[in-house]
């Protein structure tokens, strides 16, 4: 029996595979890059995003920097889920980023460098990890650099910047309602000392707390701050605005931003913007258990939770 050793085309089918690698190749144009990158990348939206690059204009723009150590690789994931199942938020932009000084070890470098690859939330700031001996003023003073004018058409990247640390969590629509018509300029926001003046605190607790775009820029610029940079992060930080009559535009959110109280319902304001003193586990597990983070869990066969 013989075989055919050839095969001829017909000219319709030699036409088809000279134009297929043409077409492909404008398919791959015309496709838009979301789209684009959605077909060929496996790596997920990266949880400080909180899918508000989709607003198209923002009532506002807030960069969220937690104060954190290298070490606290389990914190930082916690809070990553914590706040990436927060994407109800539709009016503003906010950009959630872990903060901490130089890397000291060769397992922080690896490690810190994956969550980098993987994440892309991670600010590390050029200095020794400390307490109250000026990471705070290092944080403000990089920011111009890092987010400063050019992203938008010459203006900066944020309207505000909050500084909070890796015990506190923030109810993001409740912090987007209490910010919504505030000023861009001159602004304090956060929660002052329940015995001090209410309408004018002389300073902002720790547990978070914003300034203006403006004020960020004066930190970074004046040789007051500068020279006065250490001490306790949220007193020092009330003290440079007081001595140079900035951040007159204040908003004291007491008794909607507090410290951890307990368990039960009672222990929670109705509101609540933000719950402070987190140190442990059980104390984030009750916190989001009280305010029902798991709610979106679908039902599956693969998996039973009582």
């Amino acid at each position: 029996m013989k075989i055919a050793s050839t095969f001829k085309a017909s000219p319709f089918a030699t036409s088809l595979l000279l134009l297929l690698p043409l077409a492909l190749l404008a398919l791959i144009y015309l496709i838009p890059n979301h789209i684009y990158y959605s077909l060929t990348s496996c790596r997920p939206s990266p949880a400080n995003s909180l899918d508000n690059r989709a607003v198209a204009k923002p009532e506002f723009r807030l960069l969220v920097g937690i104060m954190t150590l290298p070490d606290k690789y389990e914190r930082r994931h916690l809070m990553r889920y914590a706040y990436s199942l927060q994407r109800n938020i539709t009016t503003a932009q906010i950009d959630i980023r872990f903060v901490f000084c130089n890397l000291t070890t060769e397992e922080q470098r690896l490690y810190v460098s994956l969550e980098i690859m993987h994440h892309d939330d991670i600010i590390i700031l050029n200095c020794t990890e400390n307490l109250s001996d000026g990471k705070s003023y290092v944080f403000y003073s990089s920011l111009p650099t890092m987010f400063g004018g050019g992203d938008r058409g010459g203006y900066p990247l944020y309207d505000y910047v909050m500084k909070s640390d890796d015990d506190t969590y923030f109810r993001l629509d409740a912090l987007v309602e209490a910010l919504k018509g505030k000023p861009k300029k001159d602004m304090y926001f956060g929660c002052g000392v329940e015995t001090q003046n209410r309408t004018h605190p002389p300073f902002m607790l720790g547990m978070g707390y914003i300034i203006s775009w403006d004020l960020v820029e004066w930190i970074a610029k004046s040789e007051y701050v500068r020279n006065h940079s250490t001490g306790v992060e949220d007193i020092i930080t009330g003290m440079w605005l007081n001595t140079e009559n900035r951040g007159k535009n204040r908003y004291n959110n007491y008794p909607l931003m507090y410290n951890y109280r307990g368990r039960n319902p009672e222990d929670f304001e109705p509101g609540t913007i933000a719950v402070h003193l987190l140190k442990e586990l059980e104390r984030w597990t009750r916190t989001l258990n009280h305010f029902n983070v798991t709610k979106g869990l679908k039902p599956s066969k693969l998996y039973h939770i009582p």
